[in-house]
């Protein structure tokens, strides 16, 4: 069909050169057989074009919009999956956060508390162990106010027994010293 287009097309261009006979055509002279031609050639090729080209141009653009419809419906679908996603992430975040927060709080909490508790047991130990040391303390002047009174009875024995000579026995001056010691203030 393109040959005997292209064969009407060339044999209407020798006919319209060769009109004229020795008269040469001018590029913009208007000759309207040419012009008759022309659109005989562009309507036929239009009516062509239509049916074997213009649906399958027209299926391919159809194709192509449907194409393009469906990427844009699909970004707008993962435009809104990635807002929930982003809100989502920001929800967790928050409750992360909150979360870490009550952990914070609950561990200082646990930090007051144990250290209260350790002061209390310091508190407590120091207590103790100053009663401890003023038991010992008390202890120890106990028994050194025991050691000072038998080592004075002593002391107060011989003295007496020098000055006595002999004049007594032994337990009348042991009595006698105890009565005197007993009269020193304990402390």
């Amino acid at each position: 069909m393109f040959y005997y287009l292209h064969l009407l097309y060339n044999y209407s261009l020798i006919l319209l050169f060769s009109e004229g006979g020795d008269e040469k055509p001018m590029l913009l002279s208007v000759n309207p057989g040419l012009i008759i031609w022309q659109m005989i050639i562009f309507v036929l090729l239009l009516i062509i074009l239509r049916k074997i080209a213009w649906k399958p141009l027209l299926t391919a653009l159809h194709t192509r919009e449907q194409s393009i419809k469906d990427t844009i419906d699909q970004a707008e679908l993962l435009k809104k999956d990635a807002e929930q996603l982003i809100e989502q992430n920001k929800k967790n975040l928050a409750e992360a956060q909150e979360h870490s927060m009550k952990i914070i709080n609950d561990a200082k909490d646990m930090a007051n508390k144990m250290r209260d508790d350790i002061l209390l047991k310091s508190q407590e130990e120091s207590r103790k162990m100053i009663d401890q040391a003023k038991a010992e303390i008390t202890q120890e002047k106990e028994t050194a106010m025991s050691d000072l009174r038998h080592e004075v009875s002593d002391l107060a024995i011989k003295a007496a027994e020098k000055i006595i000579n002999e004049n007594l026995d032994e337990t009348k001056q042991k009595k006698i010293v105890n009565d005197f010691i007993s009269q020193i203030p304990s402390n």
